[in-house]
């Protein structure tokens, strides 16, 4: 046995302290194989030992909840014995190091979580950030996240239905990619990972097991140095095909009665779904490595734990049950092997040419791992500029911004994703939510993806608040009520006050939305370091963007609308109080160049009238008053017209008021603010039921032909849609180039 030295234990991740733990957990010096397993199991990626303290304050419980964090998934009732099942993962040092497999992994990793529990899969989506678009690398990134997504997803047969992109030079060096999977359940056949059962089998299933990903949650959990090409080996090797014959072979197991318990193998492999299941259940496991398919020759058992090759998933069997098992898997061509058995001894022991090279308890792996109370500075919040400047011409502003990369059409990425394979997609990408159907019911389920980095960056409070805010806000507009929220919580070194100041304000104002909205976190994942480090040493670290996605029910999804304007004559109306507030707004930063601590503090949310609102909104939905709906976010009203009338390719007449000037009035991003519309013969009751229920409600102008026209105090100012489409559309293309024809 070698000896572990100092450089093999920093190598593997791990503090003295932390190595002196696992001294005193073990007893005596582990081997290599023992160190591997506590190096990834006490991970930040794996253990969150330094927000898992922060995030018991997060609400996950509500009467909607069936299951929240702690399995592979939440889990909340949709009615009719029905389940929807869902979580958000990031891969984002993978996607970095390998752009194509790293999005492409990431996608079935996420797949994997949701079809363990018994769903089938109905919808991803994903939220990206990149940096600067004329950055050298910033192209090739773009090229292969946008290409693995949508050739994973594609071959699987989910469809790939919404998500948001962002644009950030903090993401020049370290690019988010976080998915999202949302699958459909019977909630008398929904699965968990517990094992139980003394002697029972263990099966491990899928695909083989290689050397791809060996030591990936531990890269996973480190900043970016200049070596970060060379960690091109600790990024697995997606086969989407594979993961339809794994996710096809699975359920129909899952319609009998064998399966006791079922984890797939994601970030640490075989190490971490063989811990988690035995220490949920209270268990012990004994596994024998030489059993564990392999697909290359001469792996070690160090070398198989650690392994993150994709599409395999690791069971619990009832006994008697392996033939049946068997015969499924080998049916859709995909490997099985009863590796090992539970035990009632509390320890993981695993085997290998009939010599014991682990012995470990599991407490310390799993409930016992570090957690780490990180000294935290609060942020401090930028006062507003003292002379904000004031918009000349709105229509000009509102070409340049709709131009402008985090407002310019995302159509270039999501016409590369089938977001219709399965026929249950309702809203297609580009609006406020998708909604996808579910299959043989009248129902559809809402989902959004959404966080504003920039707010949060100013004051991680709002920002939090914020986050939670606008996906209950957007599932809110095509008529859904909100239903719970999985999150993504992307942030920098937490050993840095500033950085975990960043996170435990996001964490208070996510939290106090949630609760406001009920709108529980039921599964979610923690990505830090997700910063480069800078020739003298210090940390250029992402915006911290605690990216929320969340989902809604539709009891009849034909109820749902759209962005897109209906057809000319009807009545544009803002619903919610219009405050004016510029602060960290795009306009701002697209016009003037005002970002970061220089553009104040950003939009403050009203939680009690954000609820108000939105629930009149879905109500007037509910009763066909408003045929279209979208919220104001980026860029604001005029941004928020504009993509209204692109997408229904009908322009506007914008006469209303302007009590906070041009720009405010214009291009300042108020929250649980709406632009509807409604046609003449509903707007006396609709106005009438906001005024019942003590909400603003205020017309500012009407459908019309095929331009926006503002006429203002000030003067008209008019811009054509067709100059509005050919700015809107044409970032992507120019930006890709030759890339573009893929498309």
């Amino acid at each position: 046995m070698s000896e572990i030295t100092s450089a093999i234990v920093a190598e593997h991740g791990l503090s003295p302290e932390e190595y002196q733990r696992v001294l005193n957990a073990l007893g005596r010096e582990p081997n290599l194989t023992e160190l591997g397993i506590f190096s990834v199991m006490w991970s930040e990626h794996c253990s969150y030992k330094s927000s898992r303290i922060h995030l018991k304050k997060l609400p996950t419980t509500g009467p909607q909840v069936i299951c929240g964090p702690g399995e592979n998934a939440g889990v909340v009732d949709i009615g009719d014995g029905q389940a929807a099942i869902f979580k958000m993962e990031s891969h984002n040092h993978p996607s970095y190091i390998e752009p194509y497999q790293g999005a492409a992994t990431g996608v079935g990793g996420i797949l994997r979580d949701v079809f363990t529990m018994g769903a089938r899969p109905v919808a991803n989506l994903n939220a990206l950030r990149f940096g600067r678009p004329d950055h050298p690398k910033m192209r090739h990134l773009i090229a292969g996240v946008v290409h693995g997504i949508g050739g994973y997803g594609n071959c699987v047969g989910v469809p790939t239905v919404g998500g948001e992109v962002n644009f950030h030079s903090a993401y020049d060096g370290n690019i988010l990619v976080n998915a999202m999977t949302v699958g459909v359940a019977e909630q008398d056949k929904i699965f968990y990972s517990a094992a139980s059962g003394i002697g029972n089998p263990i099966v491990y299933v899928g695909s083989k097991t290689g050397r791809d990903g060996i030591h990936g949650a531990t890269m996973a959990s480190a900043d970016f140095g200049e070596d970060s090409e060379e960690k091109r080996p600790t990024v697995q090797v997606g086969d989407p095909f594979t993961e339809k014959l794994l996710i096809e072979a699975c359920l129909e197991l899952m319609a009998s009665d064998a399966i006791v318990a079922i984890q797939d193998m994601g970030a640490a492999g075989l190490t971490s779904s063989s811990v988690e299941m035995a220490s949920k259940g209270g268990v012990g496991i004994e596994l024998d490595m030489n059993a564990v398919p392999c697909r290359e020759t001469g792996m070690t058992p160090y070398e198989m734990m650690l392994s993150e090759s994709q599409e395999r998933m690791l069971m619990v069997l009832k006994p008697g049950r392996e033939d049946f098992a068997e015969a499924i898997f080998r049916k859709w061509e995909l490997d099985f092997a009863v590796i090992g058995r539970v035990t009632d001894t509390g320890r993981m022991v695993l085997t290998f040419n009939g010599e014991t090279v682990c012995d470990i308890p599991l407490g310390p792996l799993a409930d016992d791992a570090p957690c780490y109370d990180r000294p935290h500075v609060k942020t401090a919040v930028p006062a507003m500029p003292a002379d904000l400047p004031e918009s000349q011409d709105p229509a000009a502003d509102l070409l340049t911004l709709m131009g402008s990369p985090d407002l310019a059409s995302r159509r270039w990425i999501w016409e590369q994703y089938d977001h219709m394979v399965g026929a249950d997609t309702v809203q297609r990408p580009g609006g406020d939510a998708a909604v996808v159907r579910v299959h043989g019911t009248e129902k559809g389920l809402a989902i959004s993806t959404d966080c504003t980095p920039r707010y949060c960056y100013a004051d991680p409070y709002e920002g939090g608040k914020q986050a939670i805010a606008e996906c209950w806000r957007n599932i809110t507009a095509v008529g859904a009520t909100p239903l719970a929220t999985t999150d993504c919580m992307n942030f920098g070194n937490p050993q840095r006050p500033e950085i975990m100041g960043q996170f435990v304000g996001c964490i208070e104002g996510m939290g106090e939305a949630c609760k406001a909205l009920d709108f529980p976190i039921v599964s979610g994942n923690v990505s830090l370091y997700n910063e480069t480090k800078n020739e003298d040493g210090t940390g250029s670290a992402i915006l911290p963007t605690p990216a929320i996605g969340g989902i809604g029910l539709l009891k009849d999804w034909k109820k749902s609308v759209g962005i897109g304007f209906k057809g000319c004559g009807d009545i544009i109306l803002l619903v919610g109080q219009r405050q004016g507030h510029l602060g960290q707004s795009l306009w701002l930063r697209e016009l003037h160049g005002l970002e970061g601590r220089d553009a104040g503090p950003p939009p403050p949310v009203d939680l009690a009238a954000e609820r108000k609102t939105g629930d009149y909104v879905r109500e007037g939905i509910d009763l066909g008053w408003i045929t279209a709906c979208h919220d104001v976010s980026d860029g604001g009203v005029a941004v928020a017209i504009a993509e209204m009338a692109l997408a229904g390719r009908c322009g506007a007449l914008i006469d209303g008021p302007t009590p906070f000037g041009l720009a405010g009035s214009f291009f300042a991003e108020d929250q649980g603010l709406y632009v509807v519309t409604v046609q003449d013969i509903a707007l006396l009751g609709f106005l009438a039921g906001a005024q019942a229920h003590g909400i603003e409600a205020e017309p500012i102008g009407r459908t019309t032909a095929n331009r926006l026209v503002f006429e203002c105090e000030a003067g008209d100012y008019c811009v054509s849609l067709d100059a509005l489409r050919t700015a809107h559309e044409g970032f992507f293309p120019k930006l890709m180039g030759a890339d573009a024809a893929l498309a």
